[in-house]
């Protein structure tokens, strides 16, 4: 899941964009107005702090009642291997053979 990519770039473009282009008198970056860009700067920031603190949090508390984290035979196995029982190794599948002739 590539959440931060879809949510977060868009979340933050958003807001700087909307800062800049919003219409009105002193309402944007461009028509002189550099109050509404500063309060979304400074949402922004708070926004992020509020958001990195948040999933520590919960990483936290869920890392508590369930281990995040693979055992090291795991991750010496490999998780494709030790958790779904499969591989993309082309050494590992098992290849039939082909006929000689078709």
């Amino acid at each position: 899941l590539d959440v931060f990519a879809c949510h977060g770039v868009g979340g933050i473009m958003g807001m700087i964009l909307t800062a800049i282009f919003a219409h009105g008198e002193d309402a944007s970056l461009l028509h002189g107005g550099w109050n509404v860009f500063g309060h979304h700067m400074m949402a922004l920031v708070l926004v992020s702090i509020f958001t990195f603190f948040g999933a520590y949090f919960l990483f936290k508390v869920t890392n508590f009642i369930i281990p995040l984290r693979v055992s090291e035979e795991s991750e010496h196995i490999g998780l494709d291997l030790s958790q779904h029982d499969e591989t993309l190794d082309p050494k590992l599948l098992a290849v039939p053979e082909t006929p000689e002739y078709i």
